[in-house]
């Protein structure tokens, strides 16, 4: 399907295109499949089913994820392992209510936002997307491009990082492009995200695995259990705590989490289907991924009191596991675990930076905006080369995103109380006062951790 010229969407009705219109016919043809099938029956079939909560572990599985997680294994040992969890379940709540929101009705989230919560909540939720979705672009590649440069030397070759990174390029491009053209278009991007994500969690379980013996599963298990450890080599374990959950669930992943459910033709039928999507595809594999990182780094490279304190770049780490599963096969398994991690991220930011694009202009996802949209974050390929000069960057992208998810969860807020208002049921009113209770602790909460750490940074 080619795009489409660029013209505006008129309503609620022309907001669902042909491809989401077909998916739609699929997706209750599953459900209709599954009626009167017993408990373990729909367990297996909505596991084989999901797609749109593994996009949301593999986007946040990036560079920062990597990095955050290896520094807080080398610092904190176990200590911090509750992070993770903790951010993906405030992730899974919103998520969880915007999906709701986003299967019951016919229009387009970012117009649904702007009628139910204002314009510049819409505005905010899109253009914290966008931003995101470029900047942090750049160590995407970096990382890419290192862990692929560190592979070539174990193999007996080098291979510039700058040069490595563009064919990472080439792929994440293919991938983009098959979004959204048609629902098994979809199925196949989804199915190679879900490839990745499972990869990355194979190949650091394998370097747990070799250093089973050394771990203490008993601290391990008291990792999960929320503290804040003591200051170590002058660094705030509260500043990486806000680091874990601000990389748990960013801004854009919350604005393509919708649109991932409309590509698959999800609607109100799909609701259990998603919540359960949400814990098989989204919380549970993130978790484990982080804490087979952090488990990894503690075993491997643990702080040693009075040693300089910097962080451990990839390759850094990817030599000190090689000690662990042999020089060749360790650092092998690392590489390839680090560039899994950077392609799904950079595909899905590339997917994102489309959506939003398009949702701000007013046009429809198969024209032409949409595909300059995923060009947008293209630059990033030269993370290499500059984004040691942009590090600058990342104090305010930190700030600007991370003040962008408050404001989004409050129009999410907004929205769901003008949704509840119109229904007029009374079914399940406490369930929805709950929800939107739980909701506004979860904004206070974000926004003070936010403000408190950008605080000490200044």
């Amino acid at each position: 399907m080619s795009p489409t010229p660029d013209r505006a969407s008129a309503g609620p009705a022309a907001s669902v295109s042909a491809a989401e219109a077909a998916a739609r016919v699929e997706a209750d043809a599953f459900l209709d499949s599954l009626e009167g099938k017993s408990g373990g029956t729909r367990f297996f079939a909505y596991l084989l089913r999901g797609g749109p909560g593994y996009l949301q572990s593999a986007m946040t599985l990036g560079g920062g994820t990597a990095l955050s997680s290896i520094y807080a294994g080398r610092m904190f040992g176990y200590d911090l392992l509750w992070v993770a969890p903790v951010g993906m379940l405030i992730g899974v709540l919103m998520l969880g209510v915007l999906g709701s929101l986003t299967l019951r009705d016919e229009t387009r989230p970012y117009e649904a936002m702007a009628e139910n919560a204002g314009r510049p909540f819409a505005w905010a939720w899109a253009l914290g997307a966008l931003i995101a979705s470029i900047i942090w672009h750049f160590p995407q590649y970096a990382l890419a491009g290192a862990a692929l440069s560190d592979a070539a030397e174990v193999v007996g070759t080098k291979v510039n990082p700058a040069v490595a990174a563009w064919p990472v390029l080439g792929v994440a491009l293919v991938m983009s492009l098959l979004y959204g053209r048609s629902p098994r278009l979809v199925r196949i991007y989804e199915t190679c995200v879900k490839f990745l994500v499972i990869s990355v969690i194979v190949c650091f379980a394998l370097v747990v695995g070799a250093t089973a013996g050394e771990t203490n599963w008993g601290e391990v298990l008291m990792g999960f259990v929320p503290s804040i450890p003591e200051a170590r080599g002058g660094v705030d374990p509260w500043t990486m705590v806000a680091s874990g959950i601000a990389a748990a669930v960013g801004i854009n992943m919350v604005f393509l989490y919708p649109y991932s459910l409309r590509a698959r033709g999800w609607g109100a039928r799909s609701q259990g289907l998603a919540r359960f999507d949400l814990i098989a595809g989204m919380l549970i594999p993130y978790t484990l991924a982080t804490a087979l990182v952090v488990i990894a780094t503690a075993n491997t490279i643990p702080w040693v009191e009075g040693a300089a304190v910097q962080k451990m770049k990839p390759p850094e780490a990817a030599r000190a596991f090689g000690a662990i599963l042999g020089e060749t096969n360790g650092r092998l398994v690392f590489d390839l675990g680090l560039i899994g991690m950077a392609l799904s991220t950079i595909a899905l930011h590339m997917v994102c930076s489309g959506f939003a694009l398009a949702e701000m202009l007013g046009k429809k996802h198969d024209s032409w905006t949409y595909r300059i949209g995923t060009f947008l974050p293209i630059p990033g390929v030269l993370g290499p080369l500059v984004w040691n000069d942009l590090l600058w960057l990342v104090i305010p992208t930190n700030i600007v995103c991370g003040l962008f998810l408050p404001v989004t969860y409050l129009g999410f807020i907004l929205w769901s109380r003008r949704a509840r208002t119109r229904e007029r049921s009374p079914s399940g009113a406490s369930r929805h006062h709950l929800t939107l209770l739980l909701m506004g602790a979860f904004t206070l909460f974000l926004t003070a951790m936010f403000a408190s750490t950008l605080l000490r940074l200044l």
